[in-house]
């Protein structure tokens, strides 16, 4: 039996767009701060709390682990903005199937996207000493979609579907 289309509920798509709004924002502060140090972005509160340094450290391109592993010109060597991007618009698209290998790729992103999390979390905090409200928020964000994919993997009262 093939996927069908459907909604992908209102939760999961408020937490996309938001996750894609705040990815183009990164990306644009990025840009910003590339073409003029002294950029000021509306997330830099403070010395400690500052998207624009965290987005411009090596950490903000490649997950600070692609350059090392494929080299610097990879193609993998993008700005996690990038693949912010395209997670969200990953967890659209499979939101709006239903299939039991829609449902179980959301669960697989999702998982790859928590790890994402805490390893930027753990870079952000114990590396950086920085406090990203937008690298936060997107963390939040994954936390909700996670929710939402294993509860659209498991059935009714908690049944696994299929079974």
């Amino acid at each position: 039996m093939g996927a069908t289309w459907r909604s992908p509920g209102w939760m999961r798509l408020a937490f996309c767009l938001a996750g894609l709004v705040l990815s183009l924002y990164a990306l644009h502060v990025k840009a910003a701060r590339a073409l003029d140090q002294d950029y000021r972005a509306l997330c830099d509160v403070g010395t400690a709390i500052s998207c624009s340094r965290v987005f411009s450290s090596r950490w903000g391109q490649g997950f600070g682990l692609v350059e090392h592993v494929l080299g610097r010109d990879s193609l993998f060597n993008q700005s996690n903005s990038i693949f912010g991007c395209i997670f969200y618009t990953l967890q659209l698209l499979l939101g709006c199937l239903r299939s039991r290998w829609a449902s179980v790729l959301l669960v697989l992103s999702s998982l790859v996207s928590l790890a994402g999390s805490v390893y930027l979390a753990w870079i952000l905090f114990f590396v950086l000493y920085d406090f990203c409200i937008v690298c936060i928020t997107t963390y939040a964000i994954n936390v909700g979609l996670m929710a939402l994919s294993i509860r659209e993997v498991r059935g009714p009262q908690g049944k696994v579907k299929g079974h």
